[in-house]
């Protein structure tokens, strides 16, 4: 009980503890993915995650009330749902042809897409330091896929597209966020890539067994509580002072890629890391120095 009331209150160690959580529960949602897929298409995992992530959160919109359902932005949700449905997909995908540990460093590859994206459509103004931070980057990038080796993998571009797509939605997330509940747009998401997905999910269709449908049940809670476990972080203590967290999941997935898939990582994937995470790093050290220099002003 003492645990739980330490939980509610606010502060960087119960942030920190919240991040690693995300952390866990999301390379969890990777080991089921890989699991499932050795024998259910990319395709159908995908929509059972969104068919489940709406079934689990659907309770929670009916007990904040109907007006929980209203929307200003329709077809915005709906061309996020879209988005959504192509990014999880190939993320699906990537993580049944590629190591677990590999797929967890392209997924911190979210930041260096969004910079780019951020400054054609949110005319965001980028300093030089963060151009040189996305320029190391996607040099970090190349040393992981190493394109002129032998053992050089296609099917890395499936992780790295959604990565790129996953940055999409939060550009779109970030033009939502100001007139939509957080609620909502789980929900209207959740809802809205189970249909868009519904029809690639038929053309691969294999019935699951009892104990995939559980694994896919527990794929699509998993979803909405990363979401949750991120926004308790968020609440606890400065999203800022939580970025080095992220970078723990690939302490899990590489655990979880050895003990239960016998992957081992490759030197180049963990010098393409370290780059990848210093950059995203360095991104960040800017990000809280810029909000700095703006309040004091």
């Amino acid at each position: 009980m003492n645990f739980l009331k330490w939980l509610s209150c606010k502060g960087f160690a119960q942030g920190a503890f919240w991040s690693i959580l995300t952390c866990f529960v999301s390379v969890s949602n990777d080991v089921i993915v890989k699991l499932v897929g050795t024998r259910l298409d990319g395709m159908e995992i995908s929509f059972f995650r969104f068919l489940f992530s709406m079934l689990t959160v659907l309770p929670f919109m009916i007990t904040k009330g109907w007006s929980s359902f209203k929307t200003v932005n329709p077809s915005m949700h709906w061309w996020r749902a879209i988005v959504g449905v192509a990014a999880i997909a190939l993320f699906t995908y990537g993580l049944i042809f590629v190591p677990l540990a590999e797929v967890t460093v392209f997924s911190f590859t979210q930041p260096l897409f969004f910079m780019p994206l951020a400054i054609l459509f949110l005319r965001e103004k980028v300093s030089l330091g963060r151009w040189i931070a996305v320029i190391l980057g996607f040099a970090g990038i190349l040393v992981m896929i190493d394109p002129g080796s032998p053992s050089f993998n296609i099917y890395v571009f499936l992780p790295m597209g959604a990565a790129l797509l996953f940055a999409v939605l939060d550009l779109m997330a970030k033009k939502m966020v100001s007139n939509e509940s957080t609620l909502t747009m789980l929900f209207y998401f959740a809802l809205g890539t189970t249909i868009a997905g519904l029809i690639p999910a038929l053309m691969v269709w294999q019935t699951p067994n009892l104990r995939e449908l559980l694994w896919l049940f527990a794929l699509g809670a998993g979803a909405n509580l990363i979401q949750v476990c991120l926004f308790k972080a968020f609440s606890a203590t400065e999203a800022s002072s939580l970025a080095p967290f992220r970078y723990v999941e690939l302490v899990f997935s590489v655990f979880f890629g050895f003990m239960l898939f016998s992957e081992s990582v490759k030197m180049k994937t963990l010098l393409g890391a370290a780059i990848i995470i210093g950059s995203t790093l360095y991104m960040s050290y800017f990000e809280v120095r810029k909000k700095r220099k703006a309040a004091k002003s």
